[in-house]
């Protein structure tokens, strides 16, 4: 026999539980269909204790044994049984204010008993941490199969009463109902986070290599939603549109993000391009973020703001030139495409439709799943 647990809890409206899942504690659905009051076993996972104390602290103890115990009827007033499986591998002694305690139970069959004593004497009583005690409370865990819920022993009013609840509680579901329902559950979550995910990508579901790059692309501030938020049909057709394509298009629009922002004459940045356009590395200053930030603010040629620091139009240029050159091309073209969106500023929508000119295969979205569930 081990203790798992022995000592004062905190109970209010006369009730602790017993807890490996998050349901929460239904009065009704814990006793539904037994015939037994006090331990509420209808839950899966759950066990609904109830005390004779109101508000306060009780004592209990918790055990578990390798095999059924004793009887032990005559030290106590109430006895009743229920059966219990932990659906989780942590299995805690939780009061009604949330203090847990855990009990190291592993996700088996067993049976519980649970003792009483003092229950009338309590009824509605109030009791502080240290005062005498009043009603006293012990469970036992063995292993077992399940088995219907038995009065052992019943001396008290309040048993009494709890009993007769118990047995007006219409039966709960059965294990076929109760899957039916888990099955529903998981089914409407899962709807609903295709329906948020459509949402996020325009309406359609994105091809596993959006979903790959989602998280990897870059953001611009006042583009909160980034590309797909501005015209998510072009997202969609050029994930669809190949490598080959993508590249071509992070390179064209370098190209256009650094014209507009009147970058494209500069020496060095002209040299960028040209190695950009041949699939080379980049030469300096374009090779390191440092030498090219000292670059931008030593060079006179690079437009600047009235305070003195290169503009958005040129910053997002350069984050084009960068963006084009990375590894993925899916996320170099999604990434160069908005950071020359940004150079255009309002008047990106131009921009879009000569992308659509320019590559006929990003003109047309591509057939892509839709959830047309009603």
């Amino acid at each position: 026999m081990r203790t798992l647990f022995s000592g004062e809890v905190h109970v209010a409206y006369g009730q602790i539980y017993v807890c490996s899942n998050d349901d929460g504690h239904d009065l009704g659905a814990s006793f539904a269909g037994q015939r037994a009051g006090l331990c509420g076993g209808a839950v899966p996972g759950h066990l609904f204790l109830l005390t004779g104390m109101h508000t306060g602290s009780v004592p209990i103890t918790v055990e578990l044994h390798e095999t059924e115990p004793p009887l032990n009827a005559d030290a106590w007033e109430d006895i009743v049984e229920v059966s219990f499986r932990p659906i989780s591998d942590k299995t805690y002694l939780v009061e009604w204010d949330y203090g847990w305690y855990p009990l190291p139970l592993s996700q088996t069959s067993y049976r519980v008993r649970y003792y009483c004593r003092g229950m009338d004497e309590t009824h509605n009583a109030v009791r502080d941490a240290g005062e005498p005690m009043l009603d006293e409370y012990l469970l036992r865990f063995w292993p077992s199969p399940p088995a219907t819920d038995r009065v052992v022993k019943e001396t008290s009013r309040a048993a009494a009463y709890w009993h007769e609840f118990a047995r007006e509680q219409p039966p709960g579901p059965t294990p076929e109902e109760r899957a039916k329902a888990e099955r529903h559950a998981r089914e409407e979550e899962e709807h609903a986070e295709l329906e948020k995910e459509m949402d996020a990508w325009g309406g359609c579901l994105p091809s596993d290599r959006l979903r790959d790059v989602r998280d990897k692309l870059r953001g611009f501030k006042g583009y909160p939603k980034g590309l797909v938020g501005l015209d998510a049909a072009l997202v969609h057709a050029i994930d669809a549109a190949g490598p080959e394509e993508q590249r071509a298009l992070a390179r064209w629009a370098a190209h256009r993000a650094c014209a507009t922002a009147g970058l494209s004459e500069i020496d060095w940045v002209a040299r960028g391009l040209a190695e950009l356009d041949r699939g080379e590395p980049y030469s300096p200053p374009l090779d390191d973020s440092r030498r090219l930030r000292d670059a931008v603010f030593s060079d006179a040629r690079v437009p600047q703001s009235h305070d003195g620091t290169p503009g958005l139009p040129q910053v997002a240029a350069f984050t084009a030139l960068w963006d084009a050159a990375a590894p993925d091309p899916l996320k170099a073209a999604l990434d160069a495409l908005l950071a020359a969106v940004v150079t255009h500023d309002t008047d990106y929508p131009h921009l879009l439709a000569e992308v659509r000119r320019t590559f006929p295969a990003t003109a047309t979205a591509p057939q892509i799943e839709r959830n047309d569930r009603q």
